[in-house]
Parts: C-alpha cells; structure tokens; sequence
C-alpha cells in the first residue's frame, strides 16, 4: 500500500512517496493526475510506477507537516482546470450520522420516519446488492469544483452568510476518468467534508446549499487501502487544548451502502465520466460534533485521522466576518 503527496515550494511542483519519516521525490512527476495519466496509458499500475520513479532527494516531512519548510503540502490530488475536479458526496451511509441527521429533522415528527431516516433504512435494506445487481441509490450531494479543496494545514472557511461552519470528518475517494470514459479509482484519502449544520437544521432542503463550502483532503493519498472497517478519530482543539473527540468508524462494514453501490450511483450518469476528469466523492461521517451540541468558532482546529491512512488531517475553523450584502447582478441587454 503506497502513500503519496503533492507539494509546492512555490516555484515548482512535485509529488512524493512517504517514507516515514522522509519523503521521498518523485523524478519527473509534477502532479498526481500527470502520474495517473502516465499509469493508465501505460496500462501500468499507480504503485508500480510510483516504486520505479521515487529516485529522487528524501525531504524531511515533520518539517513539511508542521509548515517548518520551504515546501507545503497541497492537496493529494488536483487537476490543471480546477473546474474539472468535481467534489461531491454520499450521506446517510453511517449509524451515527443517521442519528444525527434524524435528530436534525425530527421537529414535530415524533410518530413518523423523517425523509433522512427513510433513506437511511432504504440503505439498510438494499444499499449492499448482489454481485450483479443494482442497489439502493444513496443520498447524493454537490460540494463544487477543485477550487473549493483545500490543503492538510490551510483554513476551512465558515462564508459571511453561512449560519455555522461543523467539520465532517471522513474516507473520500479519489477517481480519473480514463479516455475511454471509464472511472479509475486511484485511491482513498481522509477528508474533512465541512458543511453549515445550522442552516440545514432550519429545513432538510437546505441541505444542498449548506453542502457548498470549502472542503480538506489529505495530506495522503492511499493507492488501493483497504475499505472494510477503518477505525479512526475526529478531534476539535481549542486555545491548545482539546475540547471534544470521538472515535469513529468507516469502510463497507460499517456502511449501509457498499462501496460499489455508491459507485454506480455517482457514475452511472453520463456527466460523471468526462475523460481526464478528477471526482473526490466523499463517502460520509460516522459522527459529528454538531450532534454533540458543539459550536465551532473561529480559531478552532479541527483533526481528522484513520487508521491505515497516514497522517492526519488538520485545518483550522477561519470565520469571515465581513458584511454580507445583496449581490447586484450585471444586466448585458
């Protein structure tokens, strides 16, 4: 199982296999999606490759983890065009999420099934087809385009009109779209989806508006891990002390829906297998600090790891504070 990282010294860019506790430079390899390429027309495979051209100098990476060096880590994956990196999600795929989500749009519906609580049950029931068939179709959300991804390290931004900021910490999966239109998953890494619970809690409608926020990815990439039960945790610090933590599990053990369930659905629409496009498809949270009645405030760090997955992911909660006010809209005639 191979790691990798991509990282900038701001003047070029480069990609590396860990090797704790060094990285270890690629030769020639400028972006994750170029070496993607390189693999799929070469019909060879990602870890193979990646074996054969980590030739070049070690960079120490507790110094590139801690922002103690010339070279910062960028998100594991990107694309040249950011508007063909597509962000997006799968929810109620977890128990505990589930919880939280019905607790959400509960108001008034204590003798029904809430709509999240049905989808959940619909993942219950048919989220894990046989070899063949075609399952269950999860809840499906839209976070943006790569310019929205953000770093192990950079800030996750609650907007100036956003009600709250919560991390959502979780496994994405990583995806190239061959030439012929064929997904490719190149992996999986940790991910923080971050969303405004707040203004999804006043109506489950909300939920596609309050999914539009930068999201974290990172800082590893993980060629072909392992998906059955991963255990994991998810911290929140505050002023250098920590202020909740959970442990937290993911993978297909602990998922109404299976990994190829989610698959099909997210790529069965034509859209979704542009060739040469990059999909960072987010596979859904355990637990949220939301659900434990915690308010995320500026300032406040959010820590997201996994087992078998690396290091872990860290961001920081920044809160724009600048006024918001009616966007006027250009009229050309």
């Amino acid at each position: 199982m191979s790691h990798i990282v991509q990282l900038t010294n701001g003047t070029e860019r480069r990609v590396a296999l860990v090797e704790e506790p060094t990285l270890r430079l690629l030769e020639g390899v400028e972006s994750t999606h170029a070496l993607v390429a390189t693999a799929i027309c070469s019909g060879t495979a990602t870890s193979r490759l990646v074996a054969r051209l980590a030739t070049g100098p070690a960079i120490d990476y507790d110094a590139v983890y801690t922002g103690h060096a010339p070279w910062r880590l960028l998100p594991p994956i990107d694309h040249p065009e950011p508007s063909r990196c597509l962000i997006s999600g799968t929810g109620l795929t977890h128990l505990g999420s589930a919880h939280d989500r019905d607790a959400m749009h509960d108001a008034k519906q204590s003798e029904t099934l809430t709509d999240s609580l049905r989808m959940f049950r619909d993942g219950l029931a048919g989220g894990h087809p046989a070899p063949g068939a075609i399952g269950a179709a999860p809840e499906w959300f839209y976070k943006g385009t790569g310019a929205m991804l953000r770093a192990h390290g950079e800030p996750l931004v609650v907007p100036r009109f956003a009600e709250d900021g919560g991390e959502e910490g979780e496994i994405a999966g990583v995806y190239v779209i061959d030439p012929d239109g064929v997904p490719c998953r190149v992996g999986m890494v940790t991910g923080n989806e971050f969303s405004d619970h707040l203004f999804e809690r006043r109506n489950y409608l909300h939920l596609a508006g309050s999914k539009l926020r930068t999201s974290a990815i990172g800082p590893e990439l993980v060629l072909a891990p392992r998906f059955d039960a991963v255990r994991g945790e998810v911290s929140i610090e505050r002023g250098g002390r920590r202020l909740w933590h959970r442990a937290v599990a993911s993978g297909e053990a602990e998922m109404s829906h299976s990994l190829r369930n989610i698959e099909h659905h997210h790529f069965k629409f034509d859209g979704h297998r542009r060739p040469g496009d990059v999909h960072v498809h987010f596979f859904g949270a355990h637990s949220l600090s939301f659900g434990a009645g915690v308010t995320l405030l500026d300032g406040d760090i959010m820590a997201v790891r996994f087992d078998g997955f690396g290091r872990g992911l860290r961001n920081v909660v920044q809160v724009d504070r600048t006024v918001d006010h009616p966007l006027a809209v250009r009229a050309l005639g």
